[in-house]
């Protein structure tokens, strides 16, 4: 693998979801190989929406949830500021995907990151200088 990756928190909500088995072993290999090439990236966002998902959708304990999301704090964490969340609603506004995945888009762009690894966003489309790949759709 190479070149820096951006996980949104869909990807990574799927490796602790039993529900969905194939799509939990592909998040699972995917972002464990991205995280040991040390070519993984998410957001700060990313981490505060998987703890909401994982504790009250997946049903993890909050003592689990936060293990995980120390693992996860072990790839590239993009911090945004100001200047980054006006960049977003520019995006949000020309491409009219949500304002979040727009932040996700911007946080993507900040790293340097060529992909975005997404269920959300449209498969194979490129946002803002990023091109998003649904990881359960290849």
């Amino acid at each position: 693998m190479s070149g820096l990756a951006f996980f949104d928190t869909n990807v990574l909500a799927y490796a602790d979801d039993a529900s969905a088995p194939k799509k939990r072993e592909v998040a699972i290999e995917l972002f464990a190989g991205r995280l040991r090439d040390g070519t993984a990236v998410i957001s700060l966002q990313v981490l505060q929406e998987y703890f909401v998902t994982a504790t009250r959708k997946l049903g993890l304990t909050a003592e689990l949830a936060q293990r995980k999301v120390e693992v996860m704090a072990r790839a590239r964490v993009v911090r945004v500021d100001a200047s980054d969340v006006i960049a977003a609603i520019e995006l949000h506004r020309l491409t009219q995907i949500s304002f979040w995945d727009a932040l996700i888009v911007q946080a993507a762009r900040l790293a340097g990151a060529a992909l975005l690894y997404s269920e959300d966003m449209a498969g194979g489309e490129v946002i803002g200088g990023v091109r998003v790949v649904n990881p359960f759709a290849e």
